[in-house]
């Protein structure tokens, strides 16, 4: 009996934008090749100064242009960061901050995030950051969002107990969804205490252009913390 062979999962989201300017392509090819996260090889051995020691690892998944997960890199330079991003432009921006920044602690995945999640380790992950992801508003597009229950169920395995799932959206709809989602998981609680908690942007969340944009266009964003239950 022939058996089909496993197929990927369909992905919805852009892939490549405007054309970029030669400097960006430069950075495409000569600084990916060796910042490019590779699921075949141990993690010890792809965090160059942070290889010998055991770091904590986090993810970002949808870097956007990479000023959040650039931030946090620079702030946070005893943490190992992998940021996983099909847009090549937004790829091209995030090698453009590393460069600026002489920043070390950052592996990129140029591809869907849930090619690569098979090949981190169970309870491995201090930290996953979901920050202003597509929202899909439409309700016959829900099934297109990021966060699925689905998606739930892999992050509580791979996230360790004590560590946190950041989410974050400008968008009611993204919002709500993202708030239920995750609430909806037994894996997981809400830390918020307080309106604050989730109205204001956690101090140790870089700051970035897109989140002042969005207040100066009355979006108000919203931050969602959750903890892994031991």
């Amino acid at each position: 009996m022939k058996t089909s062979e496993p197929t990927s999962p369909r992905f919805y989201g852009r892939r490549k934008g405007r054309p970029l300017r030669r400097g960006m392509q430069a950075l495409l090819s000569e600084m990916l090749p060796a910042l490019r996260f590779d699921a075949t090889r141990p993690l010890a051995t792809q965090f160059g100064k942070a290889s010998g020691r055991q770091a904590d690892l986090a993810l970002e998944i949808g870097f956007g242009g990479g000023e959040h997960l650039a931030g946090l890199a620079e702030a946070n330079p005893a943490v190992n960061f992998i940021g996983a991003e099909p847009f090549v432009n937004g790829v091209a921006s995030l090698l453009r901050h590393i460069q600026t920044g002489a920043v070390s602690n950052i592996r990129i995945w140029d591809d869907d995030v849930r090619l690569v999640l098979p090949a981190l380790p169970d309870a491995g992950l201090s930290q996953v950051f979901i920050m202003f992801p597509d929202p899909w508003p439409k309700k016959r597009h829900a099934a297109r969002r990021i966060l699925q229950p689905e998606m739930m169920d892999i992050l509580a395995q791979l996230i360790r107990p004590g560590g946190q799932l950041v989410l974050a959206s400008d968008d009611p709809t993204a919002k709500g969804w993202l708030l239920q989602t995750a609430m909806s998981h037994r894996q997981f609680y809400w830390t918020a205490r307080r309106p604050a908690d989730w109205r204001q942007r956690p101090p140790h969340l870089p700051a970035t252009r897109y989140m002042t944009k969005a207040e100066q266009a009355s979006r108000q964003p919203s931050w969602f913390i959750f903890e892994r239950r031991g």
